[in-house]
């Protein structure tokens, strides 16, 4: 399962005409089950203005993720994280007496972070996506510039060994390449069914990746492949 599907993608999968993903697309919609959007739809779990458990996907396994992720935080960090509800997760968790300055471009992850009164959130504005409920475009990127952090919290759509991390969305692919320049350490979060999968666009290689953190254990045999590209296991 994806936070996204785009309908051309779905009627080649399935075999059937656009039109019939169209309209099922529509049905679904109707009954609750996804948000249609213009081409697609999108998982319920992107339209969070606060958070329930049980409107995230996969919520047991992105809250190991998230805990993971805990012995990565320092006291006094500049952390820039960018949407998903991994992040959204990890952003929850988040010690309450814990410090730190938190940069992000995600609506949803910086009002999570106001009910952590000891770090200080830092929304980076721009055009909002109704979508994703992230900032995007030109001015984004431009305040992305600005900044070096020490450690980036990236949500990841697709990634695989050899060819690295790709996403769906060109736009976004901007965006995190953005995100990517303006960090000392990059962390992707992901579940492991996103894990060896290849999408149109391209964000970086493998390897521009420093640390990579699943649900599954360490030395998980489906994780020796990243750990051979030189990617540190959580």
């Amino acid at each position: 399962m994806r936070n996204r599907v785009l309908l051309t993608d779905l009627a080649v999968k399935l075999d059937v005409s656009e039109d019939t993903v169209r309209r099922d697309l529509k049905y679904l919609d109707k009954n609750g089950q996804v948000k249609k959007v213009h081409g697609g739809a999108i998982s319920n779990s992107f339209h969070l203005y606060h958070y329930k458990e049980n409107e995230i996907y996969a919520h047991e396994s992105k809250s190991i993720i998230a805990q993971k992720a805990h012995a990565l935080l320092k006291e006094g960090q500049v952390i820039l994280m960018s949407g998903g509800t991994t992040n959204l997760e990890l952003a929850r968790l988040f010690p309450q007496d814990f410090q730190a300055t938190v940069f992000t471009l995600s609506l949803p992850v910086a009002m999570q972070l106001l009910e952590h009164p000891m770090i200080e959130t830092i929304f980076i504005g721009g055009r909002l996506s109704k979508e994703a409920q992230i900032s995007l475009g030109a001015e984004t990127v431009q305040a992305l510039s600005q900044l070096k952090a020490d450690i980036c919290f990236l949500g990841t759509g697709h990634l695989d060994a050899d060819y690295g991390f790709t996403e769906i969305d060109w736009e976004v692919v901007q965006l995190k390449k953005a995100m990517i320049q303006a960090s000392k350490k990059i962390v992707s979060l992901t579940i492991s069914e996103k894990l060896n999968s290849v999408q149109r666009y391209k964000v970086c290689e493998t390897h521009a990746i420093h640390t990579l953190i699943t649900e599954l254990k360490t030395h998980d045999p489906f994780l020796e492949p990243f750990s051979k590209q030189g990617l540190e296991i959580l």
